[in-house]
């Protein structure tokens, strides 16, 4: 490949094929099976970015934007071979607008990384979807996770982004103003796309002041049902929680092994109260007069912040914590939305059916927002393990659409969602793919990825 061998002269040590750097960006978290590229290529400046673009748009090879690999759909994978472009040199903190209440960043810059240096300034970041992942990254999942239900997903927190298109062409959406009229939305239509439409280079990001006062909370009841039902009222009252997760019985055994959690297997919902002391304590006393209709049991406070970083700490830790459950085999993480008013039946029914199918299935939801996810081990050396895992999924998948739901709350579609596009999407997918066909033709930017085969 002439255009490899031009980009190894222009890169020198940021450029390589070694077999390490190679199966390092071969990887993923989930089910997936490895994908290595043919090179891999670290750029540091908005530039450099243009350079492998151009290269490769010339030599018709793929790229696919890396940031630190934590998605759950294999977005990041290179399926096509071409070259893996690693995120992890572009991460600066480019300025902090405190007045303005955002900042401007790289994409490889990492949540926990950007909170850090806003620690001074009282404000924060408050997108948490668990991992330490990228905000590039983020922003081309959409990713969401455990406070949207209070502070909304990437595409509520994206103001503004400069991107590379597939010809090279840098272009920029959005502005620092909080709303515009003005022309359509392209920030919107990158955030979410997967690096298919265009690798994010710089995005403005909203910020939110620290609150006064946090509290963290958890109690169980006797049955999933009654502790979903306790949240769709909870959010029907319009108390305004920070946080509220639901883990099952299966969840909480994961629990138990892997950090000694000591929780009796039943389900349970985690907690997070936002605001000033005052109200955070209304806000308390308010759930746990809702929750009490509910058969809650067990009210337990972390009082301290070590002790709400704790148990923050474990719920972020449900995919090694599911893990903990078979160890040996793999997990396939899927998620699904649904309406609130349908969440019950949605993960009651997820429940009845893995137990049907004889699978270890664990349940944890963002569930003020009807976002759940299921864990499934499996063998992936074993036929009818691996066949009975995707049936499980697909079936997942089903019922979310036939209850007015998505496919995928935060997730995205990667690799494994894609057949259930068309579904889900109807005549509207000819329109995506007409979209990526005019910004991306010779299909360059992470072929394989959202779109299913097909005209």
């Amino acid at each position: 490949m002439d255009a490899l061998k031009e980009l190894a002269e222009v890169f020198g040590p940021r450029f390589t094929t070694s077999d390490s750097a190679l199966r390092q960006n071969s990887r993923n978290e989930s089910h997936f099976p490895e994908a290595a590229p043919d090179a891999v290529i670290w750029p540091e400046t908005t530039e450099d970015v243009v350079r492998v673009v151009k290269a490769c748009a010339a030599g018709g090879i793929p790229v696919t934007a890396i940031g630190v690999g934590s998605s759950l759909e294999g977005q990041h994978l290179p399926v096509k071979g071409g070259v893996s472009l690693d995120f992890s040199r572009m991460n600066k903190v480019l300025q902090v607008n405190a007045e303005d209440l955002n900042a401007v960043v790289q994409p490889g810059v990492t949540r926990t990384q950007l909170n850090d240096e806003l620690r001074a300034t009282g404000l924060m970041f408050p997108v948490d979807p668990g991992a330490d992942a990228s905000l590039g990254g983020m922003a081309a999942t959409r990713a969401s996770g455990t406070t949207a239900v209070r502070y909304g997903t990437m595409r509520e927190n994206v103001l503004a982004l400069e991107a590379v298109m597939a010809d090279g062409t840098v272009i920029r959406t959005g502005s620092k103003a909080r709303k515009s009229s003005s022309g359509y939305d392209l920030t919107h239509l990158l955030v979410g796309s997967e690096g298919t439409l265009g690798i994010i280079t710089e995005l403005t990001v909203k910020l939110q002041g620290v609150p006064e006062a946090m509290a963290a909370a958890t109690c169980r009841f006797e049955t999933v049902e009654d502790a979903v039902n306790c949240v769709i009222l909870v959010i029907q009252t319009g108390l305004p929680m920070a946080r509220i997760e639901l883990v099952d019985e299966m969840m909480v055994r994961g629990f138990n092994l892997h950090a000694d959690a000591g929780l009796p297997e039943k389900p349970h919902l985690f907690l997070d109260f936002h605001g000033t002391p005052e109200g955070v304590n209304e806000q308390v006393g308010m759930f746990r007069e809702i929750a009490a209709d509910f058969g809650a049991e067990a009210w337990a406070e972390a009082k301290t912040t070590e002790a709400r970083n704790a148990l923050w700490k474990m719920r972020h830790n449900g995919h090694y914590a599911t893990a903990a459950i078979a160890p040996g085999k793999r997990t396939l993480a899927t998620d699904v939305c649904v309406p609130i008013s349908r969440l019950a039946e949605a993960v009651t029914t997820a429940q009845t059916l893995s137990r049907e199918m004889g699978i270890t299935c664990t349940i944890v939801g963002h569930v003020g927002d009807g976002n759940f996810h299921c864990g499934v081990r499996f063998d992936p050396e074993d036929a009818e393990d691996l066949a009975r895992t995707h049936a499980f999924a697909g079936r997942l998948n089903e019922l979310a659409l036939a209850l007015g739901g998505t496919v995928s709350g935060e997730h995205g579609i990667g690799l494994g969602k894609q057949k259930y596009m068309a579904a889900e999407h109807g005549p509207a997918l000819g329109y995506m793919r007409a979209i990526k066909a005019a910004l991306d033709p010779q299909g360059i930017l992470n072929p394989g990825k959202l779109l299913p085969p097909g005209n």
